[in-house]
């Protein structure tokens, strides 16, 4: 159901310099023209068959025989996209992937369909562990110009990564999601890729660059044997020319020639995640030089760069501040249109049909928990509990708030919308306020109470509240998007423009169906400040819709609990973050 008004982008750009963020790698130069280097290969292109086929043909494929990386000074290694792609015909390539709860194993499903049914084939038990994407489906190695072998490593091919058409008569848009999750709790997923399609096979792992250096290399790519037996796939190997350089004198500028740039990227806005919810802006363009992290970020933080990463070709042609949603953006990083509020407030009586579609308003245990000593405007010298959160719809209907301005002050009277099964707006009910947060990192409109964090102690009685109260509603993170109408292409899937301004009249906030807000504890007001608490056992609550303001579905499932043990002494205290069932993340 589509509830979301017209879009428009964004015209403001003021991003915030005081955080430093990890320099991104940057998709192959031939990405985007992948279609011209492989289309004339592409398998199955204007053969007719004798009977329709049933299974994907799958190939290995490179869009270019060398690529170029530059080293920055004082970091470990490289980030490498060698631009090798998988590429699917006759049928798409299709998978769901679930869990049923977090006590149980991921379960990953090939699906194929056939006059209008369904079969779904399950991957080898352990194959799929996580929802990142199929682990070790790429062998790379790497020989220098002795030959000798210096580097080895496997892959996980996330098969909604980068990609584009082989050939002109496939789709035109994929309608599969875009990227793989990280978040430790999603619950469900779809990846695909659509048939006369080719998706980016090369992983980057920002937390391990590749320790390669100065030189030149042969990097050869091959497929795992236990998914070219799965999917039947040839042995297609590639060798590709690397080439490694030495720091620039300014250490910045982007890489050399056809292969991968590590140019970084200014805005936060990118991440999955409100690190820090700077002010809305899509005019993006790519600094002179990579920007080292300065603090520890979440491995969902908004500081982190998004995978896949801007292609080259784009950024070479002077485009990185069109990338999003718009035509021909299939490259998976998206910059988030603003949406339309409606034109004026609600009139008529308020009411909510009985029978209407709602959400249903989820919270996640707390993640990427870890101590911090007055970060980003909190008080120097004491101890804070740092986290991540987030609170997710699962439907069956979208979140959908506008807020209208209040004459003269900075504060706007909320509203949540309803809508029938054909997206008719059908009710709506006053519901709060937003205000209007002008504190550096966040300078946009939150919607009050639409979550809450307490610290509570061992037997839960008493608690330490976060002086987080109010969000900018943002569909950071695919939770689960096999719920019903689960939202594959949601919008404002970051802050850029999703919250407002500071002279908005009117703003419309959405939490998809499936997706979920994360926000990273590593702002003022989003941590607990923990000086003088004893050591022990706590527990971080999460909270949605903790006044009930909003309608749902339901009401009963809104709590979550992540189980902490404080230790230490003053100014060096620590924390262990025992395992969440079968999840085993600090």
């Amino acid at each position: 159901m589509t509830t979301q008004q017209d879009s428009s982008t964004s015209t403001s750009a003021s991003t915030s310099s005081s955080k430093r963020m990890k320099h991104s790698a940057l998709a192959a130069g031939a990405a985007l023209a992948v279609v011209v280097s492989v289309a004339g290969a592409a398998p199955g292109a204007g053969a007719a068959a004798s009977a329709a086929p049933t299974k994907p043909k799958l190939r290995l494929v490179a869009a270019t025989d060398s690529v170029t990386a530059q080293r920055w000074e004082g970091e470990p290694g490289v980030y490498l996209d060698l631009g090798t792609y998988v590429t699917v015909d006759d049928v798409p390539l299709e998978f769901k992937v679930t869990r049923k709860s977090y006590k149980d194993p991921v379960v990953a499903e090939q699906i194929t369909r056939k006059g209008g049914k369904v079969q779904a084939k399950r991957l080898p038990p352990g194959m799929v562990k996580d929802f990142a994407g199929l682990p070790g489906f790429l062998e790379v190695s790497f020989r220098n110009a002795a030959g000798e072998e210096v580097a080895k490593n496997k892959g996980t091919f996330c098969p909604n990564n980068a990609s584009g058409r082989i050939r002109p008569d496939a789709p035109a848009t994929s309608h599969f999601p875009e990227s793989c999750s990280s978040n430790p709790f999603t619950l469900g997923s779809v990846w695909g890729v659509e048939k006369g399609w080719a998706a980016n096979a090369t992983s980057i792992d920002y937390d391990k660059p590749l320790d390669l250096p100065v030189g030149e290399y042969t990097a050869k790519v091959s497929i795992g044997k236990a998914y070219r037996d799965l999917f039947g796939m040839p042995n297609d190997q590639a060798a590709i020319k690397v080439t490694v350089l030495p720091p620039s004198e300014d250490d910045g500028g982007e890489g050399g020639g056809g292969g991968v740039g590590l140019t970084a990227r200014s805005s936060a806005h990118h991440g999955g995640g409100h690190g820090g919810h700077g002010s809305a802006g899509a005019q993006h363009s790519a600094p002179s030089a990579p920007l080292a992290s300065s603090h520890h970020y979440g491995p969902r933080g908004a500081d982190a760069p998004t995978i896949p990463a801007f292609p080259n070709a784009l950024v070479d042609r002077g485009k990185a501040h069109h990338l999003g949603d718009g035509p021909g953006h299939t490259d998976g990083s998206r910059v988030a249109p603003a949406l339309k509020a409606a034109a004026k407030r609600p009139t008529g009586r308020a009411g909510v049909p009985a029978n209407v579609p709602k959400p249903d308003l989820r919270s996640l245990p707390a993640w990427d928990i870890a101590i911090t000593d007055g970060e980003d405007g909190d008080v120097a010298g004491k101890d804070y509990l740092a986290f991540s959160a987030n609170v997710w719809n699962a439907g069956p209907a979208p979140l959908v708030v506008d807020g209208f301005r209040q004459r003269g002050k900075d504060l706007m009277d909320a509203y949540q919308y309803f809508y029938d099964a054909n997206g008719k707006q059908v009710g709506y009910t006053p519901t709060g306020t937003m205000e209007w947060d002008p504190r550096v990192g966040h300078e946009h409109w939150h919607f009050t109470d639409f979550a809450s964090y307490r610290l509570l102690s061992a037997d839960q009685t008493k608690e330490v509240r976060s002086g987080k109260e109010a969000f900018c509603l943002a569909n950071t993170d695919a939770i689960d998007y096999t719920v019903k109408n689960a939202n594959w292409h949601p919008f404002n899937t970051d802050l850029s423009t999703a919250c407002g301004e500071k002279n908005s009249l009117s703003v419309r906030e959405v939490l998809d169906v499936g997706s979920g807000d994360t926000y990273t504890q590593y702002r003022p007001g989003q941590s607990f400040d923990i000086t003088g608490l004893p050591n022990g056992t706590y527990y971080i609550q999460v909270i949605a819709n903790p006044e009930k303001r909003l309608q749902e579905t339901n009401l009963n499932n809104n709590v979550a609990l992540r189980k902490v043990i404080l230790g230490g002494t003053e100014g060096a205290r620590t924390v262990t973050v025992p395992p969440h069932d079968l999840i085993d993340v600090k």
